[in-house]
């Protein structure tokens, strides 16, 4: 059995693994903690950097214990879990007792995180609806049945109460299959789609990033179905064999993962203009355009991707929602400078 070192240190806890220790880190801990700590909280500290094996990080959940590794285990100060309102603009499509629909704007996050405690849309929705918000997602997540990534802009509905939160919910979750749901991006890729209206079906589980998503094989213990439908919209300074540099293309989702269009555009070797995590490889394909589209391209600094569509049925009447939104200024301008005749 352990032997608890340091267990009232106010960093956390010092273990040493007895003569009996084996298995992965996060089970043997969450086993000898008896209960006072999570499997998941473990592997969120191990993920976080806050458990060590002699004196090491702990690189992975399913690392292996040693008998007399010295483990230690750091727990960091709470954070307030409960997000307050703030007045930030709300850019409103439609809204009722039930539900509300906005375009939330790039460099807006959702809902509150590590690094991210203020200034999210839950704030903006806590103040503009007051007690009224769905309690279902949790105090950092009210009413919130789906997210944007924080650079990529567009529509989003969000619950009012939990009615609307369920039937909401249920919807995303059947991904349009048997309901009226429908979701459409419009994005900005290098180079020109083969074939110009395709499928890319690909499931996707973890990078070796820890916050980044990456194509896997389906046999992958974190494996997770991926279907998105593109079109080509537009093509920008085509060449003579029939390519282009770039393009504009529409996105239907038929499953809804995280970061799923970016890291499908990037497996086919289209990654969108100015991604962050999936596109920095294509940065010096800028070089390729002409010298008065490179600045335009240069000032691009957030994936280039809009959710211009949303439907829905209501929660209450049943009746089928259609709302769309025109794409931001910033997509138009570099669009518009795109378009620019060599």
């Amino acid at each position: 059995m352990p032997q608890f070192l340091s267990e009232d240190d106010d960093a956390g806890k010092v273990l040493i693994a007895g003569a009996d220790a084996s298995g992965r880190i996060d089970a043997w801990l969450a086993q000898v903690l008896d209960g006072s700590m999570s499997r998941s909280r473990v592997k969120s500290l191990v993920k976080d950097g806050e458990v060590t094996i002699n004196g090491e990080p702990v690189k992975a959940p399913h690392q292996k214990v040693q008998p007399g590794d010295r483990i230690a285990i750091t727990i960091p100060e709470p954070e307030d879990p409960e997000p307050k309102g703030e007045d930030i603009p709300l850019d409103v499509l439609y809204e009722d007792d039930d539900l509300i629909v906005i375009v939330k704007p790039a460099g807006l996050v959702v809902h509150p995180a590590a690094g991210n405690w203020t200034g999210t849309l839950v704030n903006a929705m806590i103040h503009h609806c007051g007690a009224s918000l769905s309690g279902i997602g949790g105090v950092k997540r009210p009413g919130i049945v789906h997210r944007l990534d924080k650079e990529t802009s567009g529509v989003m509905v969000v619950a009012k109460n939990d009615m609307a939160h369920a039937s909401l919910s249920a919807q995303f979750a059947d991904h349009g299959k048997t309901m009226k749901l429908e979701r459409a991006y419009q994005a900005i890729v290098w180079g020109l789609p083969r074939p110009q209206k395709g499928t890319i079906n690909a499931p996707l589980g973890r990078s070796s990033d820890r916050v980044k998503r990456a194509v896997v094989s389906a046999g992958a213990e974190d494996a997770r179905h991926a279907v998105t439908h593109y079109d080509v919209l537009e093509r920008y300074h085509e060449r003579p064999d029939g390519t282009a540099i770039a393009a504009r293309i529409a996105c239907r989702l038929e499953t809804g993962r995280t970061h799923q269009i970016r890291v499908h555009m990037a497996h086919v070797g289209h990654p969108l203009i100015g991604d962050p995590d999936y596109g920095l490889a294509f940065r010096t394909k800028v070089n390729l355009l002409p010298k008065d589209v490179q600045p335009v391209v240069n000032r691009f600094r957030r994936q280039a991707l809009h959710a211009y569509l949303l439907q829905i049925e209501h929660p209450r009447t049943g009746d089928v929602m259609r709302f769309e939104s025109q794409l931001p200024a910033d997509l138009m301008e570099l669009i518009d400078g795109l378009r620019i005749a060599v």
